[in-house]
């Protein structure tokens, strides 16, 4: 048996898990922890030196909780995932390798893109898609040449069909409500109304707010309740599945069996929404069997984890999606 850490880094703050790691490969977590402030994200993007903050006690922690041979045993591996590691994540690709070999022994470590560990969560290392989509929304594939993305450009440029766009959708249609022009709902302006207060005050609340992504999602649920009775609502939805079935196709191996697996916290709205998905994806991918997701981003990162501690790891490495270290740094 060894030791492996997996760590899931976001808006919502950061989770480690500890797995014990069998010979043939397979990972249980047998400890986690969490620290709810979200790690620090500036002009030079995701800090190191506070992420490190964050691991390193939260790994020494785990390791002495589960017994005297995992704390003289050490890690065999770490698997990070965070929020922004494509884009954001060159300061811990610069700074971590060489900190976790000397303060945890670490000489195998893999930085990924959230998307990423929500894929192996998902799939593990078979072929095919995943769609993550909570405030925002990714779609991440397999191919021969890597990765394939879709979307994941934030709610300005892109994040089509997640939770922040339906709840921006639907917001929208409120106020048309409010105003009497086409479009409008009186069933989504009553639910505005109780969530947000009167119109007027809507853009106050808003525009200013750094986090308007996920106030624009808290109201996607609404979204979904009313579906059944309202056909804005219900039309909002459609066009959210057909954004979501783009996102999937973009990515999904164009050929051969595989599968496409939906995960985050937006796929919780329930049928609402997963109906209309469920529809659009057999009809744009009928070679693809539509699967639910093993487990969270989380559990994906101490898979992939696993799978570098026993040289098992076949996902395509990228320097900006998949970054692998295996080498020394004394």
């Amino acid at each position: 048996m060894s030791w492996v850490l997996g760590v899931d880094s976001g808006g919502s703050g950061v989770r480690f898990a500890l797995g014990a790691v069998e010979p043939d490969g397979s990972v249980t977590a047998v400890s986690s922890a969490h620290s709810a402030e979200p790690v620090r994200t500036g002009a030079a993007g995701i800090d190191p030196e506070q992420f490190l903050a964050r691991l390193l006690p939260a790994a020494r922690t785990l390791l002495a909780e589960a017994g005297t041979r995992a704390r003289h045993e050490g890690l065999s591996a770490v698997a990070i995932g965070a929020a922004g590691m494509a884009t954001l994540g060159d300061g811990l690709r610069a700074e971590l390798p060489a900190s976790l070999e000397r303060s945890l022994g670490v000489r195998r470590l893999a930085l990924a893109a959230d998307a990423v560990t929500a894929y192996a969560g998902a799939l593990g290392q078979r072929p095919g898609a995943v769609v993550a989509a909570g405030t925002g929304l990714i779609a991440l594939g397999t191919a021969p040449e890597g990765w394939r993305r879709a979307d994941g450009w934030g709610h300005l440029l892109g994040d089509c069909g997640s939770g922040a766009w339906i709840g921006r959708a639907g917001l929208e249609a409120a106020l048309r409500a409010h105003d009497g022009r086409r479009g409008g709902s009186a069933a989504l302006l009553s639910g505005m109304e109780t969530f947000f207060g009167p119109a007027s005050g809507l853009p106050g609340l808003l525009y200013p707010r750094s986090d308007r992504p996920a106030v624009l999602a808290s109201f996607a649920p609404e979204v979904a309740r009313v579906a059944s009775g309202d056909p804005v609502a219900r039309s909002i939805l459609a066009q959210a599945a057909e954004h979501i079935a783009d996102a999937a196709t973009a990515v999904c191996p164009p050929s051969g069996e595989c599968e496409v697996a939906l995960t985050g916290g937006l796929f919780k709205i329930g049928e609402p929404l997963l109906a209309p998905v469920r529809a659009e994806l057999s009809a744009r991918l009928p070679h693809a069997a539509v699967v639910t997701a093993a487990t969270d981003p989380l559990g994906g990162a101490l898979f992939i984890a696993a799978a570098l501690a026993t040289g098992s790891l076949r996902l395509p490495t990228e320097p900006r999606l998949l970054n692998v270290s295996t080498e020394q740094y004394r």
